[in-house]
């Protein structure tokens, strides 16, 4: 090929020329705001305990403290009994005066709650509900905990102070740097009934059989976290930020109702003397089984019902290095199990759920291979799974806690159930499984941030389902989902970077945006393989340590050798919205006096019409032939989901080409001159919406072919308001379209289109066409006035 036709391939089919309208002389004052500042003002300062790398200094330390509990569970009193000997390390380098526990039962009591109330006002309309007069001074509902003894090791009392849902113990003598210290507590607490008074642990009443299902949970005096970033965190339990928890070793005997089944964190150590022979020996099989084995049966566990012994057994657990306790009890539960192996530390685990009869023709089916399949998902995207067991807990809930989890996911009466309560239960075992990774071992402060496990957490489970289906009708984490959220009046939002106790719409906040924000940098921002590496080694740096924000940050900057300090500041920091226009398309003359600058572009053909929109992540993932979908290696389950694909046909996906290109440091204008027929777009955007985005451009030309272009955020750099584009093609343009993918989470997409209006690609579009008419640009790149009246910009 000559030089001539070489620079015709480049300039008129391949290369779009990047400039700023006339740049300085069209932008004599150009908006030059903080979007691209750094962090470095906001953040705190590193130190030899956390570095400005994102990773754990060379002095980093924190505290330990390790229990031995006893408890009693009385079913007829619903009552709760423990005694508890801790042992705590302080490995700080301060003097410690005193300790701070936890006492989180508190918050059901009237009298000793956090005292966190929220307005209240007057109905709006009549209400049968009866009235009942407020009650001054409070008094005591009989919940919350009572404490009866706390001693040293020796038995001698030590004098606490209780405050709300918080203990202060006074010690004897300051307890040094590298010293440690034993006491004793005993206590109990009235179990109350979660169904009716909320919370994440309490009872539920069956009853048509008459039994209780317990979920015993922030059931023991626990220590708080002193760390090198706050102290004592001692925020009060309110219900709503949840916990800040010191790793230990646990050792805990619970003393049950003989015929009750018991499941907790760690691993039994004396199933051969609470366990029938027959059941003892399908845990042994199930513990080399690849599918689930019923350990307690569905035969057995209505036998228990119907029996009711009044008996006891002590089951007996223990765990290593973990955050927290917690465990289940009752007599209505069936128990199956099945190993999984987790590739990357050849740990064999035991997946393991537990669910009553009503939830049996669910959970038998899909909570365990969904334990199983979150283990080794997670494994790959963050750590290998380290623990011995995981479990998933039918009981009509969502929580988490290290190796146990508490879900939801029942049938009808009659065994069956619907599409929404198969893929809901699914998704929440996901969620909360997940959770062993965030915050369980990358134990975040959630009393602080709760975005900090729910939203890390969101994310890898979106890509956790996607790994299940590929169709998975997944709620939080494609960037189109968060549009309805982001649009909102702003005085109706918060920064993801506020306290967990001061956030009005807690899920979009703490869920849902943190993981749109991670994966729009997964998927478009930084690439699927720089991210996850990134991902991955701040989930190694701070695996079973205590990590904060600014650990995040820097760590995902330092790993990617990308500066993403402007997309913290404005997703995280911030609450403006994405809302980029194409406000003008300019067709013009093509001007060579500049030297352009050769890249790579991707173009795109045979893209069919869809018959509902597809997540780019669904498309990639579809694309991916390394990508293994659970419910391709599972021929039952496989068979179910592809029946119910809401009656479409498979998507075919968009073919993709890189074109390779050959660079020039510089066009000569003789060659330039036997360029024929080219034509030039100079394409103006505004950003009305405040936070910036990559430009994302797919062009389709008369003659039905198209081509695509993405440009980085970097572009709004030195001006946040508006930025042009210039491009040249030796064909006629028919449509420009912005962000096609609905990648960046443009919350306002009408003024995304220049040209030809293309023609509705699904029902949803028809009926938006229907219910505003189209807003999209004509032919000047402008959205046209009348369809704009009324909208707010």
């Amino acid at each position: 090929m000559n030089q001539s036709k070489s620079i015709f391939y480049f300039l008129v089919f391949l290369f779009p020329s990047l400039f700023y309208a006339q740049d300085i002389q069209n932008n004599p004052k150009s908006n030059h705001g903080n979007k691209f500042e750094q962090l470095g003002t906001i953040l705190p300062t590193p130190n030899v305990y956390r570095t400005a790398s994102g990773a754990p200094g060379q002095a980093y330390w924190q505290n330990k403290a390790d229990y031995e509990i006893s408890a009693y569970l009385d079913e007829e009193k619903r009552n709760l009994k423990g005694s508890e000997t801790v042992t705590y390390y302080n490995n700080s380098p301060d003097d410690l005066e005193y300790l701070w526990l936890q006492l989180d039962e508190n918050e059901q009591s009237a009298t000793k709650n956090a005292g966190f109330h929220d307005s209240s006002f007057l109905p709006k309309m009549a209400t049968t509900t009866a009235i009942i007069p407020s009650e001054l001074p409070l008094k005591t509902n009989g919940y919350g905990v009572n404490l009866e003894k706390v001693t040293d090791a020796s038995g001698k009392p030590l004098p606490y102070i209780v405050n709300k849902t918080m203990m202060r113990i006074d010690l004897p003598k300051v307890l040094k740097k590298g010293e440690k210290i034993t006491f004793k507590i005993d206590w109990n607490y009235n179990i109350p009934d979660r169904m009716k008074m909320g919370g994440r642990g309490g009872y539920e009443f069956f009853p048509e059989d008459g039994n209780d299902l317990y979920t015993i949970t922030q059931w023991f005096p626990r220590m708080c976290v002193y760390s090198d970033h706050k102290g004592w965190q001692h925020n009060q339990f309110t219900g709503r930020g949840e916990f800040a928890l010191v790793f230990g070793d646990y050792k805990v005997s619970m003393n049950v109702p003989a015929d009750h089944i018991v499941a907790s964190t760690g691993a039994g150590k004396n199933f051969e003397q609470v366990l029938s022979s027959a059941q003892l020996a399908r845990w042994k099989r199930a513990q080399n089984s690849d599918e689930p084995i019923e350990i307690v049966t569905l035969e057995e566990a209505k036998k228990a019902e119907r029996n009711k012994s009044k008996e006891r057994k002590i089951w007996k657990f223990e765990a290593e290095n973990v955050r927290d306790f917690a465990w289940t009890s009752s007599r209505k539960f069936i128990w199956d199990g099945m190993k999984v192996i987790i590739p990357e530390n050849n740990n064999h685990v035991m997946a393991m759920s537990l669910y009553p009869k009503e939830a049996y023709n669910l959970y038998r089916k899909y909570s365990t291979k969904a334990v199983a399949h979150t283990l080794k998902v997670y494994s790959e995207f963050t750590i290998p799974y380290p623990y011995p067991v995981a479990q998933s807990i039918e009981a009509s809930n969502g929580m988490e806690y290290p190796m146990i989890c508490f879900n939801y996911g029942r049938t009808e009466k009659d065994g069956t159930y619907s599409e929404g309560i198969k893929n809901g239960m699914i998704g929440v075992i996901i969620h909360e499984v997940g959770h062993n990774y965030f915050p369980m071992i990358i134990n975040s402060d959630e009393r602080q941030w709760s975005w900090m496990d729910e939203g890390l957490n969101t994310f890898v489970e979106y890509l956790t389902e996607e790994r299940w289906d590929n169709k998975f009708p997944s709620r939080r984490g494609p960037a189109h989902t968060i549009v309805d959220y982001m649009k909102l009046p702003k005085d109706q939002l918060e920064p993801i970077m506020t306290n967990s106790e001061n956030i009005n719409l807690f899920g979009p906040n703490a869920y849902s945006k943190p993981a749109t924000g991670l994966n729009i940098l997964r998927e478009t921002i930084m690439g699927r393989e720089l991210f996850d590496k990134a991902f991955k080694t701040y989930s190694k740096r701070w695996a079973f340590k205590h990590p904060e924000p600014a650990d995040f940050f820097r760590t995902m900057n330092d790993a990617s050798a990308e500066n993403l300090d402007w997309f913290w500041r404005g997703w995280f920091y911030g609450i403006d919205a994405v809302d980029i226009s194409i406000d003008k398309v300019t067709v013009g003359a093509p001007n060579f006096e500049a030297t352009p600058k050769a890249r790579e572009i991707t173009y795109t053909v045979d893209k069919p019409q869809q018959n509902d929109f597809v997540d780019i992540s669904k498309i990639r993932n579809k694309d991916d032939k390394t990508t293994t979908f659970y419910t391709d290696t599972d021929k039952e389950l496989q068979d179910f989901y592809w029946r119910y694909n809401r009656g479409q046909e498979k998507v075919d996906t968009t073919k993709e080409y890189k074109n390779k290109v050959e660079f020039f440091d510089k066009v000569d204008k003789k060659d330039v001159a036997q360029i024929k027929d080219v034509h030039a777009y100079q394409i103006d955007f505004i950003n009305k919406g405040g936070l910036v985005m990559p430009i994302i451009l797919e062009f389709t030309f008369e003659d039905g072919s198209k081509l695509t272009d993405k440009s980085s955020a970097q572009i709004w750099r030195k001006n946040e308001q508006k930025v042009s584009k210039t491009y040249y093609f030796d064909k006629k343009l028919k449509s420009i379209q912005l962000d096609p993918m609905r990648e960046t989470a443009d919350i306002d997409t009408s003024n995304n289109f220049w040209g030809e209006i293309p023609a509705p690609s699904s029902k949803f579009d028809v009926f938006k066409e229907k219910q505003g008419g189209s807003a999209r640009g004509a032919s000047t790149g402008r959205v046209n006035p009348m369809q704009a009246a009324g909208k707010k910009n």
